[in-house]
């Protein structure tokens, strides 16, 4: 027992998102993450069962060394597919699952294990952990939620990239190739895009379409190059998942940096359809608005043209970069409602010390 005095107790925070798992460990009681570890995608609806279990141990394991697994007591996730509206909520069940099997492969005996959704754990990330306000994800995928006391209450949008996610990542990407195959065969004006999406999907450079916007150049790139291109990409795009369009997004963006008129047309669509899942919320003018995804950072693509359509409507976009720091904000919390946490006390109720 004295061997335990004066050690810290850890909380683990995971956002597992489309793209990407991240995995952080920071303290029980307070101060700056540690440690972290990334892998694969964690959505717990499109992801399956044993890749999401491997996804997630994998995370952990870089997270959280081997040393100090015995000293977890939290564990709070933030899932891409999962919701708390009911305990039987089918993404619930599928993360809680492959969270439990691989926090018990790693030998991590947390006495609370939570999971929230993504956005739950993104809007939690904000300045002062809020409790209340307006939550918008533009990742791979598109979503926008009332959060009231840390839980959704309400969502629009984030029918997956099959049903919906208009504006998010996967829908510009494949929006990208859709113009990319208009432009080859005559609906389509010229664009950058035909030829650095060809570019990104293998197409033979001896048939893509001229790299800069402007007329067509029949001299270089004929009818029978226009069909050898579509032959080329359409098989590209058909043999890889899906939801890999979203790779495509950063070309649509850098395309639009360089005046591309159709680029620049797929951007303003896209934060069309993110300012309509905002409204679809009834926000009130004021109302916090966390945000969060590749596509609404600093620099993100849609950051400029979003906030000029919710400016109208009284609203800021607070950033944040991704849930983890809500998520282990979420662990914390979840550990404190069950347990004292006092520098003397552990999870087990006897003396461990916790450092503050």
């Amino acid at each position: 027992m004295n061997s335990d005095l004066n050690q810290t107790s850890y909380v683990v925070g995971l956002d597992a998102g489309g793209t990407r798992t991240r995995a952080v460990l920071a303290p029980v009681g307070e101060g700056e993450p540690e440690s972290e570890g990334v892998s694969g995608p964690g959505n717990a609806l499109t992801v399956p069962g044993t890749q999401l279990t491997e996804h997630l141990a994998e995370a952990l394991a870089r997270a959280v060394p081997e040393a100090l697994r015995g000293r977890v007591v939290a564990v709070a996730g933030g899932f891409a597919g999962a919701s708390r509206t009911a305990p039987d909520e089918p993404g619930r069940v599928r993360a809680h699952a492959a969270l439990t099997i691989a926090l018990r492969r790693l030998g991590i005996d947390a006495a609370e294990v939570e999971v929230h959704s993504d956005i739950e754990a993104a809007f939690a990330s904000a300045p002062g952990h809020p409790a209340d306000g307006l939550a918008l994800v533009a990742g791979t995928g598109a979503v926008a939620a009332r959060v009231t006391a840390r839980a959704c209450t309400t969502t629009a949008g984030g029918d997956g990239w099959l049903l919906g996610d208009d504006g998010g990542g996967f829908w510009i990407g494949r929006e990208a190739v859709r113009v990319a195959l208009r432009m080859a065969d005559g609906r389509g004006g010229p664009t950058a895009l035909g030829a650095s999406v060809g570019r990104a999907l293998g197409v033979p450079e001896d048939v893509l379409p001229p790299g800069a916007p402007g007329p067509y150049d029949t001299a270089s790139w004929t009818r029978a190059r226009h069909e050898a291109y579509r032959m080329h990409l359409l098989p590209a795009v058909m043999d890889r998942p899906p939801v890999q369009l979203a790779e495509l997004a950063p070309l649509v963006a850098e395309a639009a940096a360089h005046k591309d008129a159709v680029a620049e047309g797929i951007l303003e669509a896209a934060a069309g359809h993110l300012s309509g899942l905002v409204r679809a919320l009834e926000p009130r003018p004021g109302e916090r608005i966390v945000a969060t995804g590749g596509l609404l950072g600093p620099d993100g693509p849609l950051t400029g043209p979003l906030s000029a359509r919710t400016r109208p409507l009284g609203l800021t976009l607070d950033w944040v970069p991704d849930g983890s720091r809500g998520a282990v904000a979420l662990a914390r919390l979840g550990y404190d409602m069950g347990h004292e946490v006092r520098p003397d006390v552990g999870h087990d109720g006897h003396s461990a010390g916790h450092d503050g």
